[in-house]
């Protein structure tokens, strides 16, 4: 139980610190609010975090996904491999297309999708993999990138809980066709609510630009159909601020995160391990409970500890994925995937962290004992 003197210790706390506030209040009294220098900064900066890629602002990492399938030509009669095992976004943007989604399990330790698998569910209709670098950990990007060229398929980086997570030195969002990013106040950095796309090619950054614009590079002269995605420059501003501290917060995280590998003993309890040559960036900290998770989930709760499951319910799961495939009689073996959403929790690990917190959640977790 936590005592008097101790406050709870929350699973995740969003920065929005005086140089934030200044920032916004700097653009809002600039009057350019809306797509303009603050934006075009942000977008300049944040490629130093992807190889100096292409980077298009936009309004949530959702609009990033949705736009990369857009600009990417993918759409009705198409399928796109994805995680079930992720947030639903990653799948819905392929929907939202008219594209179909095909799930394939993941890997046990990276919680990323299984290359083994995303081989077996490739069909004649396949037109790209979604990768998902989830809760910060890249994922097995240097088996997946050879699978998509023999198929000659698109690779489409759902990075959004992986700002400067890297395999083998290169950073995720690099990799494919295109990565997207999101600036969610809770992500690793943020920008109140944002979203970006990276990519090496230029058309294709153009055409995303165009997309997000109503069509449009020049005022009322639209070359396509698009929509309104656009990125506010208080956002980019608060991004901008955010993105350069983004390094010293992911240094703390993975400090912390060693810490709690090194403390936590419990034998019930699983720390997350880390592919070889993978950097992995802590989005989160998500451990694996053998036994009555719920019940540990309590006990830490009680102790002041914040924790959480990301995610309860596979995506294949969900009410709009699960009646279409049950009227189809579609059925998806994912056994890695459904012990993920039965096993996973997920615990403190962001940079506010104090030693003392620290210490505080190790020994939490390790009180939860051998039997659940």
């Amino acid at each position: 139980m936590t005592s008097i003197n101790e406050q709870p210790i929350p699973a995740a706390r969003p920065v929005i610190g005086e140089d934030e506030i200044e920032a916004a209040v700097r653009v809002l009294r600039s009057g350019r609010v809306v797509q303009g220098p603050e934006v075009a900064a942000f977008e300049e900066g944040f490629s130093r975090l992807v190889d100096d890629r292409h980077c298009v602002a936009v309004n949530s990492g959702t609009s990033a996904l949705h736009l990369l399938l857009l600009a990417l030509g993918i759409g009705p009669g198409d399928e796109v491999i994805v995680p079930s095992f992720s947030f639903a976004a990653s799948a819905n943007a392929v929907r939202l297309v008219g594209a179909d989604v095909v799930f394939a399990d993941i890997e046990p330790g990276s919680f990323g999708l299984d290359p083994a698998a995303v081989e077996a569910a490739i069909t004649p209709r396949t037109a790209a993999i979604m990768p998902v670098h989830l809760y910060g950990h890249p994922a097995a990007m240097d088996k997946l990138m050879p699978i998509a060229d023999k198929h000659r398929l698109a690779v489409v980086e759902d990075a959004c809980q992986a700002h400067a997570a890297a395999l083998n030195g290169t950073p995720v969002g690099a990799f494919g066709a295109g990565g997207t990013f999101s600036f969610y106040p809770t992500k690793n950095m943020h920008s109140l609510e944002g979203g970006m796309v990276t990519t090496a090619d230029a058309e294709l950054a153009r055409t995303l630009r165009l997309l997000r614009n109503q069509g449009m590079e020049q005022r009322y002269a639209n070359e396509i159909v698009g929509a309104n995605m656009r990125m506010t420059d208080v956002s980019a501003a608060v991004g901008r601020v955010q993105l350069g501290k983004v390094e010293a917060w992911t240094e703390q995280r993975r400090a912390n995160a060693a810490y709690l590998d090194a403390h936590i003993t419990a034998p019930a309890v699983t720390t997350p391990p880390v592919a070889e040559g993978a950097r992995h960036v802590y989005h989160q900290y998500t451990v694996r409970i053998s036994g009555d998770r719920d019940a540990a989930m309590a006990k830490l709760t009680e102790a002041g500890i914040g924790n959480a499951v990301y995610y309860p319910t596979p995506i294949h799961r969900l009410k709009p994925y699960w009646e279409p495939d049950q009227k189809a009689g579609r059925t998806w073996d994912l056994p890695e995937t459904e012990r993920a959403a039965a096993e996973v929790v997920s615990l403190p690990v962001h940079p506010s962290l104090t030693e003392g917190d620290l210490q505080r959640i190790a020994a939490a977790v390790n009180s939860l004992g051998e039997n659940l």
